[in-house]
C-alpha cells in the first residue's frame, strides 16, 4: 500500500507500507493491503504503520480524515509529528505543544493590546463628539 500523509504545510509521508493502524471515533482499526476501500474520521492519537522492512513507525496526529482507495491510503490532518519510537515521539509532541502554547500566548497578548487600543479610540471619539 502507498501511505500519503498530508498537512496544510505539505506532505509528511509518501511511502510504501504493509500495515496501518489508526483510531477513529468508534475505535481503533487496522488496514492491510487487500482491505476494502474505507473512509474514517480520525481522532487525535497515534497512527502506526509498518514500512516495507517490517519496522513499525508512529505518528502522533491531530484529528483528520483517512481514505483508502485501492492500494492508496491518504491521511489528511491539521498537524502530525513523526517518530520511530514512542518515547521519542512523546518528546517531539511535548516540544511542539510548548511552541504552540507560546504562539497562542503571544497571539492573545497582541489581541488584548488591539482591543485596549480600540476601546481607547472609541472613548476619545465619544469625548470629541460630546465636547
Amino acid at each position: 500500500m502507498k501511505l500519503k500523509v498530508v498537512l496544510p504545510t505539505g506532505t509528511l509521508i509518501d511511502q510504501e507500507v504493509t500495515k496501518i493502524t489508526a483510531e477513529a471515533e468508534n475505535g481503533s482499526f487496522c488496514l492491510l493491503p487487500h482491505h476494502i476501500d474505507f473512509v474514517a474520521a480520525l481522532v487525535p492519537g497515534l497512527l502506526s504503520f509498518e514500512n516495507e522492512r517490517g519496522e513499525e513507525e508512529f505518528l502522533a496526529i491531530d484529528e483528520g480524515v483517512l481514505v483508502k482507495c485501492g492500494a492508496e491510503v491518504m491521511v489528511s490532518s491539521r498537524n502530525a509529528v513523526r517518530g520511530s519510537a514512542l518515547g521519542e515521539l512523546k518528546q517531539a509532541v511535548e516540544q511542539q505543544f510548548r511552541v504552540l502554547d507560546e504562539r497562542e500566548n503571544q497571539a492573545r497578548s497582541v489581541l488584548a493590546k488591539l482591543e485596549a487600543d480600540l476601546v481607547s479610540r472609541f472613548v476619545r471619539l465619544g469625548e470629541k463628539i460630546r465636547g
